[in-house]
């Protein structure tokens, strides 16, 4: 793979709010440099190329996946795209970093996987919340004992956005809902210390069309026995907060989607509070794993290997299949690059 400083060349495909963020955390990776962007428009990609000064400004994902200067994409697209942009990168022999979730159900995953495979490329979900130094440190703590034995976790992320049917949070079409967007942040903190998840029941409040959830209650049972009730909602501001609890204290991690900060409560003691601020905007984190992975010629991550992406879309579909929430084939299956 040719690199630049000892890094990947970046390409970037899309170019909304999501991709500026990946591209400011990215500044923070010394190695880093994005080569090219890709979008539907020619004035999007310049527009945004411009902004980044970024080199080579492609107004197809087709083109972008043809530019032998790029080495890893980073897919920034609606979730109806992710599998159709992520199958067009790992063929045309890009690695690939695809945002979370990787797809819009469990079906779409495994064909990733398996493009991954055929073509040997790297392939990544975004997860960039597990990569942030707070989680880091609770992980570390837990593990210690910190909290004696784990016995049940709870997280929730909600937020309030006024309802528009041709939002993406509640336009089908668009892969709306709160539960792909947002539940998958409880979900992937749930698996990480629970391992495998079974679904014991879930609740659901859907938009006023009927065609996406606004609000969805989960409770889920860890491979370890251990349980965790998780939230999600795009028209309820909640509190985002993640609670570890365990035989001899507990631990708790403000806006732990994006925390920085983790008080610890030990049986008998006074709080212990800690800090863990970002080097830039947190997504840094993510991009160096995927340069380290590429670095050592591994394929996958070992922090959020396939077979877990592959569960948390086993799990979403799970719960949507409860509320018979499903999305349509062409949607889901055939969502087209022009």
């Amino acid at each position: 793979m040719t690199q630049h400083n000892g890094g990947p060349r970046w390409g970037v495909a899309g170019t909304g709010g999501i991709a500026h963020s990946f591209l400011e955390g990215l500044r923070a990776v010394p190695s880093a440099r994005v080569v090219a962007v890709g979008s539907r428009t020619a004035e999007r990609a310049e527009e945004f190329g411009v902004a980044w000064d970024i080199p080579h400004h492609h107004a197809s994902y087709e083109s972008l996946a043809e530019d032998p200067d790029v080495d890893v994409v980073y897919v920034a697209t609606p979730h109806p795209w992710h599998h159709t942009v992520a199958l067009l990168m790992l063929n045309a022999g890009k690695h690939v970093l695809v945002e979370k979730p990787m797809a819009m159900n469990a079906l779409q995953v495994t064909e990733m996987v398996a493009a991954a495979k055929t073509n040997d490329r790297f392939l990544m979900e975004a997860m960039w919340t597990r990569y942030l130094p707070v989680h880091e440190l609770a992980r570390t703590l837990v593990s210690e004992g910190a909290i004696g034995e784990l016995t049940a976790l709870s997280a929730d992320f909600g937020i309030n956005v006024p309802y528009d049917p041709d939002h993406r949070l509640f336009n089908a079409d668009l892969g709306g809902g709160a539960l792909l967007d947002l539940g998958i942040y409880p979900l992937a903190l749930a698996s990480q210390y629970l391992g495998e998840l079974t679904v014991v029941g879930a609740t659901r409040r859907l938009s006023p069309d009927r065609m996406v959830d606004v609000h969805t209650t989960m409770l889920v049972r860890g491979e370890n026995g251990v349980s965790a009730t998780l939230e999600c909602a795009s028209r309820t501001a909640l509190p985002g907060r993640a609670v570890l609890c365990g035989t001899g204290g507990w631990l708790e991690i403000e806006r732990f989607w994006a925390g920085t900060d983790l008080v610890l409560h030990r049986d008998g003691r006074e709080p212990e509070r800690f800090h863990r601020p970002f080097r830039a905007n947190g997504y840094e984190y993510e991009a160096e794993e995927v340069a380290l992975r590429l670095a050592a010629g591994e394929r996958e991550s070992p922090r959020i290997p396939w077979s877990e992406s592959l569960r948390l879309a086993g799990v979403m579909d799970q719960v949507r299949d409860m509320g018979a929430l499903t999305y349509t084939r062409p949607t889901v299956k055939a969502v087209p690059l022009g």
